[in-house]
């Protein structure tokens, strides 16, 4: 049985409402995290990512009230991220609601938490977040960054990759740094470099602007888009995204 490919809208939710920019910066409100997310439910995505960008623990508490509520309202799965270092920081947000969670700067930190997460929970809950760029002097051409993409994290995106499945994630989440807010479109021949190194699901990320931008992603090997810009702001609604994909000839979950 073939798999669909999943069309995924992202909220950047920072203080309770969602918020938008370029790399992080010039940030936009989106609006309200709870009314979008069954917006979007309503238009058929597959999933939700929320990112927690909060600054502080009372605003990470914010995101996880938001997520009960969303929980509440929308049946699709719901993943977030932000903040994520530990079981502990897992289990509260699973009891929150969410049924993945993304980690990204604290597997950097403590790269055996992936395989404590997994061991406890399952690899089907623990999405790595990979914030990428090309950077020349890694192996690859292509180098994890922190802080929004604007420092380099001494790592090569695809040996990353394969050690975090090594150690046991379910899904790797590939956000285009170069990219992200540009709607220049995905940056394929990073993504065709990871998924040639992993074989579990990877999600694009990052530069999304047109539904063929998202064809595009599929055909280099993704098997789930994520995007944010183009839908909180109108300029393509999921079914856009996903009649596309039906006729590129991709399996997508119609309603």
């Amino acid at each position: 049985m073939t798999v669909a490919f999943r069309v995924i809208p992202c909220l950047d939710v920072t203080d309770g409402r969602v918020v938008k920019g370029v790399n992080f910066t010039n940030l936009r409100d989106a609006g309200d995290p709870v009314e979008l997310a069954a917006r979007y439910n309503e238009q058929g995505a597959d999933e939700i990512t929320f990112l927690d960008i909060s600054a502080s623990a009372r605003g990470r508490q914010t995101t996880r009230d938001v997520v009960t509520r969303c929980a509440e309202t929308v049946f699709i799965p719901l993943t977030v991220g932000g903040g994520v270092r530990s079981v502990e920081d897992v289990d509260a947000l699973l009891r929150c609601g969410a049924d993945k969670v993304g980690i990204n700067t604290g597997a950097m930190m403590r790269p055996e938490v992936l395989s404590e997460i997994s061991s406890r929970f399952g690899d089907q809950v623990l999405v790595l977040s990979v914030d990428a760029r090309r950077e020349p002097g890694m192996p690859s051409g292509f180098g994890v960054t922190t802080h929004g993409g604007a420092r380099s994290a001494g790592l090569d995106a695809i040996q990353w990759a394969r050690e975090a499945v090594d150690r046991g994630v379910g899904e790797v989440l590939l956000n285009s740094m170069d990219a992200d807010g540009t709607t220049d479109g995905f940056d394929l021949e990073m993504l065709g470099a990871v998924r040639a190194a992993i074989d579990i699901p990877l999600i694009a990320s990052g530069g999304a602007g047109t539904a063929a931008h998202f064809v595009d992603a599929a055909r280099v090997g993704a098997d789930a888009v994520l995007a944010a810009s183009v839908f909180h702001f109108g300029t393509l609604t999921v079914g856009d995204v996903k009649r596309a994909l039906a006729d590129a000839g991709f399996v997508v979950r119609l309603d």
